[in-house]
């Protein structure tokens, strides 16, 4: 059965963003998106450090080319819409963002987010205007591309040392006057911030990041919330399983902790009759 075109998986993408909430679970592999796809999940997000982790590297220190190959690889190899993690554009300049942008475009996702950070820790986040540029560069290029994918402002303040919540709503409002489709900052967890940030870019939806165990779906709806994505949380559950075995079977040569691992039957089942 072939999979939908790309024009059909955005139309169903920017549908789910139009009212009601929807977790968007973050798949490091082909495997691990083919597993959710089969638990009912309406949409996929990739995420930046689970896939970093999985090629062996910290995460932001993935290439350009791979991370295109990543968006592709989950992008072809489901049914679902798929919102590609393009960290900051690998790029700079608002005008090389753009350039790769389009590329990234190309790949088949749904959706695509560009993120205000810089990696620097003595200046964690571009300066607000260059900022602005960057998403209304992704916002030039994705038109020009004709695709149609949702476009995400994402602004790192939270998990960048810089909490702040009003510069948060001043850079979301922004990034939403510059193109952005949804607006997402990761690290706000107050129901009083995630409510803030709701009633100040309305009626553009927002993006929540459940990466620990501090809300629900329901309360989060209940706030206005419309997407919900758990970044690589589900890499570091699966990483946490692995690691407490093996680390078992190299300081104390026993195997219990493989005990409660799902079945080959199970896991092989799920996989079975599906093309690479």
């Amino acid at each position: 059965m072939p999979l939908p075109a790309q024009a059909d998986r955005v139309r169903e993408f920017r549908r789910l963003h139009e009212s009601g909430c929807f977790v968007i679970p973050n798949p490091w592999d082909l495997g691990s998106a083919r597993l959710l796809e089969g638990l009912g999940f309406r949409a996929l997000a990739t995420t930046s450090s689970g896939f970093a982790w999985s090629r062996g590297v910290a995460d932001n220190h993935v290439r350009l080319e791979d991370a295109l190959g990543y968006f592709r690889a989950i992008a072809e190899g489901t049914g679902l819409p798929v919102n590609g993690d393009f960290e900051g554009g690998f790029a700079v300049e608002p005008e090389d963002v753009a350039t790769n942008v389009a590329l990234a475009a190309a790949t088949g996702v749904a959706g695509l987010s560009i993120e205000d950070s810089t990696g620097d820790p003595a200046r964690p986040l571009f300066d607000f205007e260059p900022a602005v540029q960057r998403v209304r560069a992704a916002r030039r290029a994705i038109d020009e591309s004709g695709t149609g994918v949702l476009l995400t402002g994402r602004t790192e303040g939270f998990i960048a040392g810089r909490p702040d919540l009003a510069e948060t709503i001043r850079r979301l409002t922004a990034y939403a006057e510059a193109g952005a489709d949804c607006l997402f900052a990761p690290g706000i967890r107050t129901f009083e911030e995630i409510g803030a940030v709701v009633r100040a870019v309305a009626p553009r939806p927002v993006n929540v990041l459940a990466g620990a165990d501090f809300t629900t779906v329901a309360r989060l709806a209940d706030l206005g919330v419309r997407r919900i994505s758990v970044g690589g949380a589900l890499a570091r559950a699966a990483w946490s399983g692995f690691l407490a075995a093996a680390r078992e079977i190299a300081e104390h040569g026993t195997f219990s902790g493989l005990a409660g691992a799902v079945s080959f039957a199970e896991i092989n089942g799920t996989f079975a009759g599906r093309a690479g």
